[in-house]
């Protein structure tokens, strides 16, 4: 079990380079309040289940998010690929289904959900943003539909009404919010600036990442939630600079294009102040025209949940899209798929309820394996099994969130590129 304890933490936290632990997804502003009235479904018979395991993504491909679709859009189709290899799933081939999630600022991801239900989906796996997924997440439990997000962070889901048909193989932002909080305390800022989009994610992890940094010793001089379909962010990075912070944690997506200029533009540039990211915008950037100039990032860094991806893992994961250049929620993709399939094995059925019942028994107390064929091959024998996946040791708990969970701190360098420098794995409880 991993501690966070106060003050002094944060040097010996650096030596041992052990840190926290968490993850990330959000939307591009506020979703609803959660409601315990599921949406009316279009295809209730998909809770029944129909002997075909079928796989539904709903998965960013637009809006503040796209650049995390195609690492999980291949994580998906690799392991379907795999299922499908060992004989698939009640003897007949997984079949998958592919949607768009979109982001708030439309609708798409709900006519998704729609379509899937349609074609009878036993899993949907998505969405990556929390926002999103609260969103749609009625829809979906409603028609007895179970819903594994590889990306969603929001504390909220833990305790959310979700008729035990929801799980998530990313841990919960209270994570996060504790390895950041630790990681700038180490780096010696003692006063920090924080700058979040306005949605369940980005909200959620500023508090998270303000009672980290406070009950270390320090002090969030200024936190700025702000609008991410605003035109500019000139009045939200004065404020911060009119604090005067030594670093600033800066928790967003797609609009941190529009946030680092406005940055430099007020002389809060990354070699005057510290700069950190997480999960949501922890981009390669790069260089060309759609990237910054050298060295805007150089020294920053930033959080990510996972395990390490190994060359090999990368190169499987791009047999599935040649063109990958991040690997974020890749290998979540590919357990949340994996999981499932071995849920349904396990039960010998598809339908939701069915599979839901199993998904916490073949993540955690068996036999140790660690890809389909092993696991199913195991189950055939009548072994119990525990799944370790491509993303780390997970072991849902009763709320459907990961009981583990591997976090990796990166760094920038000149080029704009991230590279690791730290990785730690343990107990999310406590």
């Amino acid at each position: 079990m991993i501690r966070i304890a106060p003050l002094g933490r944060a040097l010996a936290v650096a030596a041992a380079a052990s840190l926290a632990l968490t993850a990330c997804g959000g939307g591009t502003e506020s979703a609803a309040p959660a409601s315990s009235a599921p949406a009316a479904s279009s295809a209730p018979a998909a809770a029944k289940g129909d002997g075909v395991l079928t796989i539904g993504t709903l998965l960013p491909q637009t809006g503040s998010l796209a650049f995390l679709g195609p690492p999980e859009f291949a994580g998906v189709k690799l392991a379907v690929k795999e299922i499908n290899d060992a004989g698939g799933v009640l003897g007949k081939p997984v079949v998958e289904n592919d949607t768009d999630s979109g982001d708030t600022s439309t609708n798409i991801a709900s006519q998704s959900v729609d379509k899937l239900l349609q074609q009878k989906t036993d899993v949907v796996v998505g969405a990556a943003s929390s926002s999103v997924s609260l969103s749609v997440i009625d829809k979906i439990t409603g028609a007895g539909v179970v819903q594994i997000s590889p990306a969603n962070t929001s504390d909220q889901f833990t305790t959310y009404n979700d008729k035990g048909l929801y799980f998530r193989t990313a841990p919960p932002d209270v994570l996060q919010g504790r390895v950041l909080g630790d990681l700038i305390l180490a780096d010696g800022s003692d006063t920090v600036g924080i700058l979040a989009l306005q949605d369940a994610y980005g909200t959620g992890l500023a508090d998270n990442v303000q009672k980290t940094v406070e009950s270390g010793g320090g002090q969030v001089v200024e936190k700025v939630i702000y609008d991410p379909k605003a035109a500019d962010y000139s009045a939200d990075v004065a404020k911060i600079k009119e604090a005067n912070p030594k670093a600033i944690a800066l928790i967003g997506f797609d609009e941190t294009k529009k946030i680092v200029p406005e940055l430099v533009k007020q002389g809060l540039s990354a070699d005057k102040v510290k700069w950190y990211f997480v999960d949501g915008n922890l981009s390669n950037y790069g260089t060309g025209k759609d990237g910054f100039p050298k060295g805007t990032l150089n020294g920053s860094k930033g959080t990510q949940p996972g395990a390490e991806v190994s060359d090999a893992f990368k190169e499987k994961l791009k047999t599935a899209d040649p063109n990958l250049k991040d690997f974020n929620y890749g290998p979540e993709s590919y357990d949340a798929t994996i999981l499932a399939a071995l849920a349904a094995t396990a039960a010998k059925s598809d339908a939701g309820a069915d599979l839901a019942a199993k998904l916490k028994e073949v993540s955690t107390g068996g036999e140790k394996c660690k890809d389909f064929k092993s696991c199913a091959d195991l189950l055939a024998a009548g072994k119990d099994i525990d799944y370790d996946g491509a993303s780390g040791p997970i072991e849902f708990n009763d709320a459907g969130d990961p009981a583990e969970a591997t976090i990796g701190v990166y760094q920038y360098g000149p080029d704009n590129q991230n590279k690791n420098i730290a990785y730690n794995t343990g107990k999310i409880a406590g």
